[in-house]
């Protein structure tokens, strides 16, 4: 490896704790709504907006990225976004004994996290495909593993960390878990950034809505983000209600071996992509998928639902970092303003796709399975979209 290429390795070491605090970020918090409930009587109905707030505040950002992140620059914005997680985490230590209103502290901390969050999981991508490395398509698939990897540690890391000093202690660990992005400020003030495009040569939001191809990679990416969050979401309470065992062993079997499956298989294509086609690759995940629904919801035995479940996580591996690469090879000229509204659109999909599968299960008795059900036709829409791009390029080839 040449040293200019070395030294890029700095950028993605800073890329790959950005996306490790992606998952703190999305995954810390849930797992205290029984402590937050219990010690600041804070309502079930209540807590639910937790999660709603985070995700509302990632989709505000993407879009606020699209129009200003240029503007501003790309090495003010991914370190404003280290700075405004680490703050969040901390204030959740905080704040909510310090504010007449608990929950409204709790709040406060998830809209300034998650700021922070949404301003990487814009920019992250794009800052590692400026790099001038091979294959990046698989540099792509290996980035995005790393929030696989960072959610199954935030789960792993806070289990071990309550069993041993207490749940009681929860303040000192989202402190602890602070540390990573405070120590990523200054992994990313002095790493190399590249532009994804050079300047004043990006397409606008205006340009790229009137693509018509663009809209079919809004497609693939809003599907990409359902088909995962549909089934991530409802990990935990499936693995309870299929196997009926205790939460803490519902959260390792659904979230944690969901997230595994997962990472192993965005590990595997950013070692072997190079020798495998891509958009060939999201037609047989996305019929996998289609395949891991429906073994879920209708599968006789209650530990092949649970399969279902886990391999799913090995089928949405590639699709939101294959999705981005795609649209990356499609429209090189896409610059901030696509890759911004690339990441509103898969959070668009994470919204909708476990919304779906709780309104439906609600519908049908509280029946998950039928919840689940529900949710093919996004991996079914994600492999048609495939098709068709795989048809286009053919064309493209022959022409």
């Amino acid at each position: 490896m040449t040293q200019a290429k070395l030294k890029y390795r700095k950028t993605l070491a800073a890329c790959y704790l950005g996306f490790i605090t992606q998952a703190i970020a999305a995954n810390f918090a849930p797992l205290l709504f029984l402590t937050f409930h219990r010690s600041y009587g804070v309502s079930f109905s209540k807590l639910a907006l937790i999660s709603t707030c985070f995700f509302f505040t990632q989709l505000v950002v993407d879009w606020l990225c699209a129009k200003y992140v240029d503007r501003i620059g790309y090495r003010r914005c991914v370190v404003l976004s280290a700075a405004l997680s680490a703050a969040g985490l901390i204030a959740l230590a905080f704040l909510p004994d310090l504010l007449p209103s608990p929950f409204m502290g709790v709040i406060i901390s998830t809209i300034v996290y998650a700021v922070g969050s949404g301003l990487l999981e814009v920019l992250g991508s794009p800052i590692v495909e400026a790099c001038p490395f091979e294959n990046k398509q698989s540099m792509m698939s290996l980035l995005h593993s790393f929030y696989c990897w960072g959610s199954v540690g935030v789960v792993l890391g806070s289990t071990l960390f309550f069993s041993v000093f207490g749940v009681e202690k929860w303040r000192i660990l989202s402190c602890l878990w602070a540390i990573i992005p405070l120590v990523n400020i200054y992994n990313f003030a002095v790493c190399p950034i590249e532009p994804i495009v050079e300047d004043g040569q990006g397409m606008t939001v205006g340009q790229l809505l009137r693509t018509g191809l663009f809209w079919v990679l809004i497609l693939l990416m809003v599907c990409a983000g359902a088909s995962e969050l549909s089934i991530s979401q409802w990990a935990s309470a499936f693995a309870e209600s299929a196997l009926h065992v205790p939460k803490a062993v519902g959260d390792l079997a659904g979230p944690c071996g969901f997230a595994i499956f997962m990472g192993i298989g965005r590990v595997l294509y950013g070692k072997f992509g190079e020798k495998v086609d891509l958009i060939a690759f999201m037609i047989f995940s996305g019929l996998l998928c289609l395949g891991c629904y429906l073994l879920s919801a209708l599968a006789p035995l209650p530990v092949l639902g649970l399969v279902g479940c886990m391999v799913c996580g090995f089928s949405v591996g590639i699709m939101w970092p294959g999705s981005i690469s795609i649209a990356s090879s499609a429209l090189p000229k896409g610059g901030t303003a696509m890759f911004a509204l690339l990441a509103l659109s898969g959070d668009l999909g994470a919204s909708v796709g476990p919304a779906l599968v709780g309104a439906v299960s609600q519908r049908m008795g509280d029946d998950l399975h039928m919840g689940i059900l529900a949710g093919i036709g996004f991996p079914l829409v994600l492999a048609l979209c495939a098709v068709y791009l795989k048809r286009r390029a053919r064309k493209a080839r022959e022409a």
